[in-house]
């Protein structure tokens, strides 16, 4: 079986979604599971640019470097290069799923509800709000990739 490749999903990618793609690259790799991460924006606005300098302080303290992030857009060809596609909120899984065709393999969802970590079900975006929102925004990305590396190891063992 092939790594699996996941795909994390926010408005701009700038914060959230580069912070689980951080987080889910090295706890994945500290569990010993082969997957492929990535992360991307359903908008334009931020398109090469960096991680918010809040959620790159925030994620720093926490040991997890987002320096060398640069923002993407999502495109209708990633729900065919990645096999899950976890977007953040149902406004990003709304993005997500208008691009969805019949050559679409990917299996989308919310990544709170898929990884069995919610509540909350959607990932509460920190961009508006003060410092401690991001704090907390890499406590809830930890959780949630505890229960994505449970989620994936079981899927393993039933494919063996």
């Amino acid at each position: 079986m092939s790594a699996p490749r996941l795909l994390f999903v926010c408005l701009g990618n700038i914060c959230r979604s580069p912070l689980v793609e951080a987080v889910a690259r090295r706890r994945c790799a500290e569990a010993g599971l082969d997957v492929m991460v990535a992360s991307c924006g359903t908008g334009s606005w931020h398109v090469g640019k960096g991680t918010d300098a809040r959620m790159r302080r925030a994620a720093e303290a926490a040991g997890f470097d987002l320096s060398g992030h640069r923002a993407r857009q999502l495109q209708r060809g990633d729900l065919e290069a990645f096999d899950l596609v976890l977007a953040m909120d149902r406004d990003n899984l709304y993005g997500v799923e208008r691009l969805v065709t019949p050559q679409s393999t990917a299996e989308t969802g919310l990544f709170l509800e898929w990884a069995a970590a919610a509540p909350p079900a959607e990932f509460p975006d920190p961009y508006y709000g003060q410092e401690e929102g991001f704090t907390e925004a890499v406590a809830l990305a930890e959780r949630g990739v505890a229960g994505l590396i449970r989620r994936l190891r079981g899927r393993q063992k039933k494919a063996k």
